[in-house]
């Protein structure tokens, strides 16, 4: 009899705030910066402490709070920025790291990338991650991370497509819900960015620049595609900043945006925390202070002091304002214990570096994605005794990450060459190395060699787009092959390989999706994404089996640039002078290729095992689902069960996807062994958001229940009905 083990999982939850544990006492209170100052006393409320101190400050030192200073950081310190303090009143100075895959102050543990993270589809591990950027962000000295980023993939080719969690809403409120509880276990403040609608960077950062273009949206698009990332960042993970994005919404920078930040944000969500400007993403200092943007980083000219003053003396702003922007800041610091405990040091020794290269291999092999397999991998150590793998490709030797300020310097990097040149000699098999520079010098590696792996990479990066979804695309034509780009002519080089010898394997180390027109040739294919310092160990384990896969996609990798959803319409992406027009509304990702019946390369959730899986007695009783996996192969693996909904249309005017993710587990099962996985679909799994009502409605109607492997792999469906319509928030 087989064993089952039983797991519950709650889809859109209900929200709960995150406690946040602080020391208690006076002799707390006097290890901390704060002094013996009545508002210095843990026992206070962060309210009621806010409150005292705010009476005390003059009207110089609450606009001084208002506004950073980055020279310190760029003088070589462990900041990204600073907030300032006020000394004779015991208020700290402010911190501030980046970033969302590591600390970029100096050297650290470079982690692999935001959306292979998402791949792991494992909210638990993301706990680990961001406990582990958030350990190396304080041990630099600071109290507040830059990130993790949240934004909601809808171009394919955004430059910074490999910072976030993929295209879909659900998996994104998770993986941040993980990643912000393991930051605050080390006592860091998370900022999550880039609040809102933040989802292109322009071509060559100039036609539809994020700094200019105007996101023409409608309400429910942005309710249920984009803000949901943020909404359970503040409502379940108690988050204390969230970053503003550079770009306008409905007309308005996001950065002074009325609605968003005050009317959505701390009013609607109930947001206790402040909100920080991106670099220069500031306009206008009277529309900030009146609409509710508390904090303006380096290099702090609209919230200077003077332009401050000038806007109250000229009525753009009030007093009021600023005391609440002040207010905002210091019930903040006391809730996330920043005045209660001494300043962090900046000391690279309290990091355990090796523990880190371990969790970083550990997180790049759980997001590793198998996209083909037929019987090639995993390698068989004992059956290449004595036989020669063949490395192709410079990116098998680099080290492969985004651009911009999530970049990275790591402590240690074993590259793909490195990994598999080691797991091959444990194994008696000679590694040989071919840059590939040429198709030809490819094809004779792979032609003499039993084995061929080729590793190949785009390139990413904040400020540029990719022109396209080719390898080759993007800032690495910068510059172009003629001067020597060691990123041109990956395509050619694969196909060369697969020219010369049956048995390669290509491994992709992309920030998102690629197009892959050798596909079908292949007969492996692993998406390794940007896997971070520890990649080649990472990489060899997947190759050599000593790992099962752990990834499924966070997003689609469409079949030709003419299939996603902004395609063919120039007022959709890049843009219209300076409008974007997202028109296709909710139907992003692959909730546009389900609707249009359009086939992918590989759909949203799809991912291999080396083992198999059988998913029955699926049961649906309301929004009660169930289902039993089985691993009926001979090796432990991964599973992914996937709950997808199809609701109902309540009006033509509210169309809706076939299919949305409203629930996942992670599971590892041995040979032979079961889990049965419960679902608990809640209202706000059921809920669309009703523009015509102004609010979150379940439809009445009947529901389409289904489980699978992918958004195309579906095991099992079911119905439940809904008998009358009703508002739930």
């Amino acid at each position: 009899m087989q064993q089952v083990n039983r797991r519950t999982l709650m889809t859109a939850a209900g929200f709960a705030g995150l406690a946040t544990v602080l020391p208690t006492g006076t002799a707390a209170a006097a290890r901390g910066r704060c002094g013996d100052h009545a508002w210095c006393d843990p026992g206070r409320s962060p309210d009621e402490r806010a409150a005292m101190v705010l009476r005390e400050l003059t009207l110089d030192e609450k606009i001084s709070l208002l506004g950073g200073d980055d020279l310190a950081g760029a003088a070589g310190s462990g900041h990204t920025g600073t907030g300032h303090g006020v000394e004779r009143l015991g208020i700290p100075p402010v911190y501030y790291g980046d970033g969302p895959v590591g600390s970029r102050q100096g050297s650290g543990t470079s982690m692999p990338s935001g959306v292979s993270l998402a791949a792991s589809f494992d909210p638990e591990l993301a706990k680990t991650y961001g406990a582990t950027v958030a350990n190396e962000v304080r041990c630099k000295g600071n109290d507040v991370v830059f990130g993790p980023t949240v934004d909601v993939l809808r171009v394919p080719t955004s430059g910074r497509a490999f910072e976030g969690f993929g295209e879909d809403p659900y998996l994104s409120s998770r993986i941040v819900v993980g990643w912000a509880a393991g930051a605050h276990s080390e006592g860091v403040m998370v900022c999550v960015k880039h609040f809102a609608a933040y989802t292109q960077e322009g071509v060559l950062g100039v036609v539809g620049s994020r700094m200019l273009y105007n996101a023409v949206v409608d309400e429910r698009t942005l309710r249920e595609i984009y803000l949901p990332p943020f909404e359970a960042a503040v409502r379940e993970a108690g988050v204390g900043a969230v970053m503003g994005s550079y770009n306008r919404v409905g007309g308005q920078y996001a950065c002074e945006h009325q609605w968003l930040l005050n009317d959505l944000l701390k009013h609607e969500w109930g947001f206790t925390g402040y909100t920080i400007a991106d670099y220069a993403a500031m306009h206008s200092t009277g529309n900030s202070l009146a609409n509710g943007m508390d904090f303006e980083p380096w290099p702090a000219l609209v919230y200077s002091p003077t332009a401050i003053r000038t806007a109250l003396a000229t009525g753009q702003a009030a007093t009021s304002d600023v005391d609440e922007h002040a207010r905002r800041i210091l019930r903040t610091m006391f809730s996330h214990g920043i005045f209660d405990r001494p300043e962090y040091p900046n000391d690279d020794s309290q990091i355990d570096k090796s523990a880190h290269l371990d969790t970083a291999g550990h997180v790049a092999e759980q997001g590793m994605t198998l996209l083909r397999n037929d019987g090639l991998l995993p390698l068989d150590p004992a059956a290449l005794r004595g036989k020669t793998i063949a490395v192709i490709g410079e990116a098998a030797e680099k080290f492969v990450q985004g651009g911009g300020s999530s970049s990275t310097t790591p402590y240690h990097f074993i590259s793909p060459l490195q990994g598999i040149r080691q797991r091959g000699a444990e194994a008696g098999i000679t590694v040989v190395h071919e840059p590939g520079t040429t198709p030809g010098a490819a094809a004779e590696a792979a032609r003499n060699a039993d084995i061929a792996v080729v590793v190949v990479s785009d390139m990413m990066s904040e400020f540029f787009d990719k022109p396209n979804l080719d390898l080759d695309s993007g800032i690495a034509q910068f510059p172009p092959p003629a001067l020597g780009n060691p990123l041109a002519n990956q395509d050619a080089i694969i196909e060369a390989a697969l020219d010369a010898n049956a048995n390669t394997v290509v491994v992709l180390e992309t920030g998102g999706p690629v197009a892959t027109p050798w596909r079908y040739r292949t007969r492996a294919l692993l998406e390794a994404w940007y896997p971070g310092a520890n990649a080649g160990t990472a990489i060899a384990r997947v190759l050599f089996g000593d790992v099962d896969p752990g990834g499924r996609l966070p997003l689609t990798f469409p079949d030709s640039d003419d299939d996603v959803p902004t395609a063919g319409d120039i007022a959709r992406y890049p843009g219209a002078g300076l409008d974007v027009h997202f028109t296709e509304g909710v139907f992003v990702g692959y909730r546009h290729y389900d609707a249009q019946e359009i086939e992918p390369a590989f759909p949203f959730g799809h991912g291999l095992s080396y083992t198999s899986f059988d998913y029955s007695e699926l049961r649906v009783s309301g929004a009660a689902v169930s289902v039993v996996v089985t691993n009926t192969g001979n090796r432990t693996g991964h599973a992914v069960p996937q709950l997808y909904l199809g609701l109902p249309s309540p009006r033509e005017d509210v169309p809706q996807p076939p299919r949305q993710l409203k629930g996942f587990a992670k599971l590892t099962l041995d040979p032979g062994r079961s889990a049965s996985v419960e679902f608990t679909l809640t209202d706000s799994a059921l809920s669309y958001w009703d523009e015509l009502t102004g609010g979150w409605t379940v439809a009445a109607g009947e529901y389409r229940v289904h489980v699978g492997e992918s958004s195309r792999d579906i095991r099992g469906d079911g119905t439940f009905t809904v008998a009358a319509e009703r508002r739930v928030r």
